[in-house]
């Protein structure tokens, strides 16, 4: 059998050997990260789908019961004068149920 005495790793070598495997955990590291955070996102709070506006929120929130009528009502009209703008007339203070309470026994 040869002895492999001749084939030693110089100064650049240990370098590139001791980079590499730096990069290589790094790697691991980024991809372990990656893979917890998108596993690791709570569905507990599922988001609106887009284009919903903050009435049809208010609405569907007062719909499960999580809000009250008079709370309903209250919010509703913030959202309301703040959609307007500060100055200007919102307009009547009336606001109307949404269909899944309106006139029905509660």
């Amino acid at each position: 059998m040869m002895p492999w005495y001749g084939h030693t790793l110089s100064g650049w070598g240990w370098f590139a050997m001791s980079a590499g495997m730096i990069v290589f955990w790094g790697a691991v590291i980024v991809v372990v990260v990656a893979v917890v955070r998108a596993l690791g996102r709570s569905q507990d709070y599922p988001r609106p789908p887009a284009g919903t506006s903050p009435e049809q929120v208010l609405a569907e929130r007062f719909a499960r019961g999580e809000i009250d009528e008079e709370d309903y009502r209250r919010r509703l009209d913030t959202l309301r004068v703040a959609s307007t703008g500060p100055g200007t007339d919102p307009g009547p203070r009336t606001t109307t149920l949404p269909p899944s309470r309106a006139g029905g026994p509660l």
